[in-house]
């Protein structure tokens, strides 16, 4: 039945069929193939229930805070910041992009939206430099990968709904995970820029604005503080936190930077119902699928696959091993979609072989995140190109060095588990 029901959607897909829709027929085939047709009752309420959870209400409202980012200027505020902070030494744009996409996770959780707003002004500057566009595009897309990692992630909230694991608590996991990967580009730009001889930018305008530029950033900086502050202390729920950060950039875009006009407003909240809808259509749909494997024990067999090879017993191998299926299927697969069919498969057997359940979730959603930047799907690949004006080709040809970079972070986060499990710890999470 697995086989069919994957052949199904693989050929759906390269048909062009929306990806819930070749989800669900999918299912469908596999309901047919059962020949129990009073499963269709059941199919159903799966698909509501797979999106039916005050949780995932936090989702539309980190994307609107962070399209309201984008729109009301505090976005060129903070970038502004990162001159000020990173940008006066040789290969200087490629540290503000890095330290840039840093306080960006802070405010939104999505790798997409961060190098769709990052891309179009650095990429650009970057350019004009002395970097190569290939890799403008490609730093802006693998420093984009901090945004799931760094707190609020939409990836981190799916996988903690579906595993009743503590939003607050994983979103304090992923705080070291994300400074090591924003340390680790910031490594690799050192090393680039030396090489290559980027010179050293002139940011004397930029020093001189000094007062100004805190002033200016000092109202920006205050919305990943209320959304960080708000959910690690525990004083608000994520899902209030959103709420909250969408209250301050409405605030500041209509009173202080006068940016957010009717138009913008409703462009913006197009915007959110548009993407919000689109995942929660699949995260119903993938609920399905994963309701049906269920079913069918695949994931029991699978854990029995690999307790007979011994990997329970070995639990760095075992997320190596895991990593190694997670990966390649975010490859082909769309990155809600794949966390929401093996979450359920893959957690039971991490939590039996003893790996901390913070730990896990980070490694999961760094899994899939990476697959974000992974040809042949890799939507920020895509999206640097638009925005920057590079060749995709150029883009993927040139993305692999930062891709190995994610990987080598995957793996110290594997080996090193309190880096997931520290900040946690010290809060009492």
């Amino acid at each position: 039945m697995g086989f069919f029901m994957l052949a199904s959607f693989l050929v759906l897909m390269i048909l062009g069929l929306p990806l819930f829709l070749s989800l669900l027929s999918a299912a469908l085939v596999g309901i047919l193939l059962l020949g129990d047709l009073s499963l269709l009752r059941v199919m159903s309420q799966q698909f509501f229930g797979g999106m039916d959870s005050f949780t995932l209400m936090a989702i539309p409202f980190f994307i609107l805070a962070g399209i309201l980012m984008n729109r009301s200027g505090l976005t060129d505020r903070l970038l502004d910041f990162c001159r000020l902070l990173v940008g006066s030494v040789r290969g200087g744009l490629g540290y503000v992009n890095v330290v840039g996409s840093i306080i960006l996770a802070g405010v939104n959780g999505s790798a997409v939206a961060d190098a769709s707003a990052l891309g179009s002004i650095l990429i650009p500057a970057m350019i004009k430099d002395g970097f190569s566009p290939s890799y403008s595009a490609g730093l802006t897309a693998g420093s984009a990968l901090i945004g799931p990692i760094i707190p609020p992630s939409i990836f981190m909230i799916i996988y903690a709904t579906m595993t009743n694991t503590s939003i607050g608590g994983l979103f304090a996991a992923g705080i070291l995970p994300g400074l090591v990967l924003g340390g680790a580009f910031m490594i690799m730009n050192y090393f680039y820029s030396m090489k290559y001889h980027v010179p050293v930018a002139d940011f004397a305008e930029v020093r001189k604005r000094k007062k100004e530029i805190l002033a200016r950033s000092a109202v920006a900086l205050l919305a990943p503080v209320i959304i960080l502050g708000g959910i690690i202390s525990g004083v608000v729920t994520p899902t209030e936190s959103g709420a909250l950060a969408v209250a301050y950039c409405l605030v500041t875009g209509v009173f202080y930077t006068r940016q957010l006009t009717r138009k913008v407003l409703w462009e913006s909240l197009y915007e959110t119902v548009r993407l919000t809808s689109s995942i929660f259509l699949i995260m119903g749909a993938a609920t399905v699928i994963g309701w049906l494997l269920k079913w069918e024990q695949v994931p029991q067999r699978f854990a029995a696959l690999l307790l007979q090879a011994g990997l329970v017993d070995r639990p760095w191998l075992l997320m190596v091993v895991l990593s190694g299926v997670i990966f390649p299927i975010g490859m082909f697969m769309e990155e809600v979609s794949t966390l929401t069919l093996l979450t359920p498969i893959f957690t039971p057997i991490a939590m039996k072989a003893g790996i901390d359940p913070f730990q896990f979730g980070v490694v999961m959603t760094l899994n899939v995140t990476i697959a974000l930047i992974t040809p042949p799907m890799g939507a920020c690949n895509y999206v640097v190109a638009a925005v920057g004006k590079v060749k995709l080709t150029d883009v993927f040809m040139h993305i692999w060095p930062f891709i190995g970079v994610s990987l080598i972070v995957l793996l110290i986060i594997i080996t090193f588990p309190f880096l997931t499990t520290l900040i946690p710890g010290m809060m009492n999470l």
